[in-house]
């Protein structure tokens, strides 16, 4: 008003005010965007520095979270910043307590609950260690069949553990199956393809160091892989 009575034209002048405010206005669309959805993960205790999650397509360890961004860093190392107002779903693998969820594969051959009488001895082993029961709020328990594979049965094995410990816990799991199933003679399957040579309807070949009877033509046991010569 006083530029406007000494004479001064303010209408360029409020012509240019308003473009700079409506660019200003957009361009800050994104910033209180990203806050206020910062906001609502610290409020809500979505997750904290040095929780392990998965957001935006990201897995990795939270470094640092604020109103704007949340910093994670990968296993190979690489450190990720993502604007808050990209995240949609926030997947904790480490709030409260985490769990080892992991499929035990053995041959169709095997008695399937004397493989089971095998996993969950594991298990409770396990959770006696000095080591590894601290580490564990349940032993590992097997739940039972869980899938036909093409090569062999899956059999559902659960357990929870302190938060972060599910990755050590499995690692140490799977070696104490792998060494359980060699003592016991539990087969753990590979895929496989059976051949044949020759007549396959011929005079069946049995097996010298199985017993399996295998179809005529074979060169090699179809069931423990023996040469039949």
């Amino acid at each position: 008003m006083i530029l406007s009575e000494i004479g001064v034209d303010v209408t360029p002048l409020l012509a240019t005010a308003g473009v700079a405010g409506i660019a200003v206005g957009l361009g800050a669309q994104s910033l209180i965007k990203d806050m206020i959805a910062g906001l609502f993960i610290l409020m809500e205790d979505q997750y904290n520095k040095g929780d392990v999650v998965k957001v935006a397509g990201v897995s990795g360890l939270v470094e640092d979270v604020t109103l704007k961004r949340t910093v994670l860093r990968d296993l190979d190392g690489i450190v990720h910043s993502i604007p808050n107002g990209e995240i949609t779903t926030a997947s904790n693998y480490t709030k409260v307590y985490s769990r080892l969820n992991l499929d035990v594969p053995v041959a169709y051959g095997e008695d399937l609950d004397h493989c089971i009488e095998v996993i969950n001895k594991v298990g409770e082993d396990m959770a006696k260690d000095p080591v590894w029961g601290p580490k564990l709020r349940s032993a590992p328990q097997s739940l039972g069949v869980n899938n036909f594979g093409q090569s062999g049965i899956d059999i559902k094995v659960l357990a929870d553990t302190k938060p972060m410990m599910q990755w050590d816990v499995t690692r140490e799991f799977r070696r104490r199956i792998k060494r359980a199933f060699d003592q016991e003679g539990i087969e753990i399957p590979w895929p496989h393809v059976k051949l044949y040579h020759g007549d396959m309807g011929g005079k069946k070949i049995v097996c010298p160091n199985c017993r399996y009877s295998n179809p005529g033509g074979s060169l090699f046991c179809c069931h423990c892989g023996a040469a039949l010569t």
